[in-house]
């Protein structure tokens, strides 16, 4: 198709269908959008409409290409493209990523810790930028060196369908083993003095249900199940503890865990379960001579941490108390001292403590009122410092060493902006703002200080799964703030940026909270005369989707665009196919439509799908992944096509299918870079501002 020929929107065919459950009909007249022969997609009507919508959305944009090349030369200008991290030790190397002028992937690289800074004994161990030549999606999936530094074992996406292909390399040699596992979806965790690999293959509706011993040198066929998962709501991972002595296996949906422990030396030993799953407690475990450590929500929704013997998996007692005010969020165990991670009024907190004086705790200190921050990567049992990572919205991310005897931070590295950038020009601040049933939601804001008094703002939020939105820095924000928006994040209920309550009061029925709370920051900003009805872009993507959806629908005069990257927006129907790769795990989150009538009926009546009325929308950009298996691509395509059928006005609306990527869309970080341009161009020609 000619897209300058392109005239008008595609209007898909309406074709009559209906599904009834607890003697409710629901009609779904473009149920036939979704391939019946899926994950594959090949029917000509589907991928017909799919490319005529890609028709569309390049007609509209090409005429603003400049803008979006603009737009794009901008951002690539703040990123240092020939760039490395700082190097970390583990055992006898110091190993590092590099990023060359002009890369799209990056290359991982290791030195001896003995050898010196001239580069003579700098050794290439994998080169992302080979792997993904001449390939339309690439993703690095697990990567993992051997105890003895000798072998590295790695896995593959190359379509975007998460379906991981795992190899190993012999680093001595450079040269791939036979060995070969497609179809992983996890970490590769070497055990048994490197000679056995455990991974988790991917199930036919893309569910890790178990975990799997592969030995090198042999058949596939002779790999071993050593855990099999029958819950199909339940997700299987591995992984190794601290001190690299214990083989864990952990099994979990959104809301109950349950972990088993195997020497890693002899992986065919009979596992050890620390304590059967019970609805609705996690807890995650780790080991130090003899003695278990349990971040678990048994006694409190925030989480304590307890420990246990070995001999007594089970027989927990308390070593922090959960808490109110000090959401727990995961420890790190080293040989002399361990850390505790977590989040005191919203802001991260990382302490350290001591096994033989657990009274003593030894915060570490932060310079900014307002900021992100987490350990890094800390390899090493016995370590005498931690690596830290830092950020805020106004300042660029950090790399820190924490000199645990001395209490003391080091700068290592502060992200370079090559194009320049001066935090001075810049304001953050922290507000509260009242939700209409009183609750005070706390939203973080980026703006320039020569602003003007009322002006475009752009919003962001997801508000799902307890994932916090953390105020962190972000270079592609910078080209919105720069034309005189403000850049705010509403940490709405759903998230767990206020600890586990804040989650729980977001999901389940109480999901319509997380679209409230949103609705309720946009007026609340416009109240405070940080701007006005109309004069707000919004976006968010997956959960933060059906976000975007469901607050188009209950409130479309307050925005002025909005975005809606692969949203997942046809909630009912999801819930209720059981064979979508997700959907068992989902009900945790949102509720099981099938058995539950209540749950059915709350769905609907906030699906932004099942909910698109007869009304003026606002200027909308929606995008998809054809190979995307959390949010299939048909629900997006519905949802554009009830749009297009029903909305009153003439407002713009958009989409386009990545054909070609998944769920996190375009691959490498030029091509990512490009779709925010995109991004950003659209909602300025929508907002009239200035490109």
């Amino acid at each position: 198709m000619n897209d300058s020929t392109v005239k008008a929107p595609p209007i898909a065919a309406k074709k009559p269908h209906s599904f009834s459950y607890h003697g409710i009909t629901v009609e779904d007249d473009y149920a036939w959008l979704r391939d019946p022969g899926y994950p594959k997609v090949d029917d000509k009507e589907v991928l017909a409409h799919l490319e005529a919508e890609n028709a569309w959305f390049k007609a509209q944009m090409d005429p603003h290409q400049d803008a979006v090349d603009a737009l794009f030369t901008e951002m690539r200008g703040r990123i240092k493209e020939a760039d490395k991290s700082v190097p970390q030790k583990d055992g006898d190397w110091l190993y590092w990523i590099e990023y060359e002028e002009g890369a799209e992937y990056k290359k991982w690289w290791r030195k001896p810790v003995a050898g010196g800074d001239d580069g003579s004994g700098d050794e290439l161990i994998l080169d992302e930028v080979a792997l993904a030549e001449g390939k339309e999606y690439f993703r690095l999936g697990a990567i993992s060196v051997s105890s003895d530094g000798m072998k590295l074992a790695y896995s593959v996406d190359d379509n975007g369908s998460e379906r991981f292909t795992a190899r190993i390399k012999d680093l001595a040699t450079d040269e791939l083993l036979t060995d070969e596992i497609p179809g992983t979806l996890s970490s590769l965790v070497w055990v048994a003095g490197d000679r056995g690999l455990v991974y988790s293959l991917a199930n036919d509706q893309w569910r890790t249900d178990n975990a799997r011993l592969h030995w090198l040198g042999q058949p596939l066929s002779e790999d071993v199940e050593l855990y099999h998962e029958d819950d199909e709501g339940f997700r299987v991972g591995s992984g190794l503890s601290a001190n690299e002595q214990w083989l864990i296996i952990s099994t979990s949906d959104h809301e109950t865990s349950e972990v088993r422990l195997i020497p890693a030396r002899d992986p065919l030993t009979e596992p050890i379960l620390v304590k059967p799953r019970a609805r609705g407690v996690e807890y995650e475990v780790d080991e130090r001579e003899g003695v278990l450590f349990i971040l678990a929500n048994d006694t409190h929704e925030n989480f304590r941490l307890a420990t246990a013997p070995l001999s007594a998996p089970g027989d927990w007692s308390t070593l922090i108390e959960g808490s109110d005010e000090f959401y727990l969020t995961g420890f790190d165990l080293f040989r002399d001292f361990f850390a505790v991670e977590g989040r005191q009024a919203g802001l991260d907190t990382i302490e350290i403590r001591y096994y033989d004086d657990p009274a003593r705790i030894e915060p570490i200190a932060f310079p900014e009122a307002s900021y992100s921050a987490g350990l890094g990567d800390n390899p090493e049992w016995a370590m005498d410092r931690l690596r830290v990572s830092y950020e805020s919205m106004v300042s660029p991310a950090t790399t820190f060493d924490y000199h645990v005897g001395e209490r003391r931070l080091e700068v290592l590295k502060v992200q370079e902006i090559p194009s320049g950038y001066d935090a001075g020009l810049y304001a953050t601040e922290r507000l509260e703002i009242a939700a209409r049933d009183g609750t005070m939601v706390p939203v973080s804001i980026m703006y320039r200080k020569d602003r003007k008094e009322t002006y475009n703002l752009h919003l962001y939020g997801y508000g799902a799964y307890g994932i916090a939105i953390p105020p962190g820095f972000s270079t592609t924000r910078l080209s919105l703030v720069d034309r005189g928006f403000a850049y705010a994040i509403a940490h709405i209920r759903g998230g767990d940026d206020l600890g586990r309550a804040w989650y729980k009061a977001g999901k389940l029925e109480r999901r319509i909270n997380a679209f409230t709370d949103f609705v309720d920051v946009a007026r609340g900003l416009i109240e405070r005369g940080l701007t006005a009805p109309g004069k707000i872009s919004i976006s968010g993507g997956s959960a933060g989707g059906e976000l975007m959806g469901a607050v188009v629908n209950s409130d479309p005069q307050l925005w002025g665009a909005a975005v809606a990257h692969v949203p997942f927006v046809d909630v009912l129907a999801t819930m209720l196919d059981a064979s979508l790769p997700l959907t068992p795990g989902e009900w945790p989150e949102w509720g099981n439509p099938i058995e539950d009538r209540a749950a059915f009926e709350l769905i609907r009546s906030y699906s932004p799908y099942d909910n698109v009325t007869a009304q003026a929308y606002p200027p909308m950009m929606v995008t998809a992944g054809l190979n995307d298996p959390r949010v299939t691509y048909w629900e997006p395509a519905k949802w554009v096509a009830k749009l297009r059928e029903l909305k009153t006005d003439d407002n713009l609306l958009i989409f386009k299918t990545n054909m070609g990527a998944g769920h996190g869309g375009k691959s490498g970080r030029f091509e990512s870079l490009h779709e925010t341009a995109e991004e950003f161009a659209f909602i300025l020609w929508q907002m009239d501002a200035h490109p």
